[in-house]
Parts: C-alpha cells; sequence; structure tokens
C-alpha cells in the first residue's frame, strides 16, 4: 500500500495494493503492519457502515472527548470526502483536506484525532465504512457548519445539500467548541 500525504500532514491518502483478474479482485483493506510503516499506529475498537442517497452530507463531525480517528473507505459508489482541522493549537486550525473516494478507486483517507470529518455523496447512492480508535458517544459529538464561510470548502455541487437536523444546526469553528 501507499500512504501519501496532504496538505495537511496527519492526515493520509491511503492507495491499497489491489489484485484483480477475471475471477474479481483482492485487497487488504487494514494490515496492522503496513500501516504502522506509514506511521498510522491506532488501535482501531468500532466499524461503522452507513448509506446515503445522493446528494446527502453528513458532517462535519467529531468528539471533543473520547476522540475518534477513522480510516475511510467506500465500498459502494463515490463520496467527496473532507477532514477538517479543529485543533486550536495547531498551525493548520481551520484547514481542510479533502479527496474523492470510490468503491472503484478502492483508496481510504486517514483522518486522525482532532479533525472533523464530513462527506457528501456524488453517485445514485453511496456506502461508507470506517474504523474508529474509540466508541462513539453522543453526548461528545459536535457539528461543524458544512458551509462555514471560514472554511469555505467548495463542495462539490449546486443546490442544498440533504442534511439531518443535527446538520442543519451545526455551529461555525469560531463559535465551536474545539480541542486546545
Amino acid at each position: 500500500m501507499k500512504a501519501i500525504p496532504t496538505r495537511l500532514p496527519e492526515v493520509l491518502l491511503i492507495e491499497p495494493r489491489v489484485f484483480g483478474d477475471s475471477r474479481g479482485f483482492f485487497f487488504e483493506s487494514w494490515n496492522k503492519r503496513e500501516f504502522e510503516r506509514a506511521g498510522i499506529t491506532a488501535k482501531f475498537v468500532q466499524d461503522n457502515h452507513s448509506r446515503s442517497a445522493q446528494g446527502v452530507l453528513r458532517g462535519l463531525h467529531y468528539q471533543i472527548r473520547q476522540p475518534q480517528g477513522k480510516l475511510v473507505r467506500v465500498t459502494e459508489g463515490e463520496i467527496f470526502d473532507v477532514a477538517v482541522d479543529v485543533r486550536r493549537s495547531s498551525p493548520n486550525f481551520g484547514k481542510w483536506e479533502s479527496a474523492r473516494l470510490s468503491a472503484h478507486s478502492k483508496n481510504m483517507l486517514w483522518i486522525p484525532v482532532g479533525f472533523a470529518h464530513g462527506f457528501w455523496v456524488l453517485s445514485d447512492f453511496a456506502e461508507v465504512l470506517y474504523k474508529t480508535t474509540d466508541f462513539y458517544s453522543p453526548e461528545y459529538e459536535r457539528a461543524i457548519l458544512w458551509n462555514d464561510p471560514d472554511l469555505a470548502i467548495p463542495w462539490p455541487f449546486n443546490g442544498d445539500p440533504i442534511l439531518s437536523t443535527k446538520d442543519a444546526k451545526a455551529s461555525r469553528l469560531r463559535d465551536a467548541e474545539v480541542f486546545p
């Protein structure tokens, strides 16, 4: 596998080695030794799986306590995936990185603790799987507004996304509870 650095040094695009032939394909989506060689020493405790329709935007989510690192991949469809640095002490506070992840490419995005995460579904639907480094804890979940003008994320769509009530009421980064 290849771990490709992004503009945010801690966020990595992972390109797995895919072996394919007329029967289909095979790849390792998680291999502790290979990820440790890439500098990812995370211990995962939970796997999540979501299915979303085209136009759905989920995020930008993070947990202020029991923070979660996430290894994100798509098994059906395609998404525009985003990570935002929400660590006030970071030189990259408020900066974001994006990647298109798809079932076709099989690429993954490593989003470490201290980053908000969200995605927009580009295809008719998308199934997203992500491993997390801590358990989901709704009382500690926070959200940054997807269209915060201070972030200026160029989401690749026109019009309004389909949002949950929670995401529609999310805070701007300047007003959010963030990491020190």
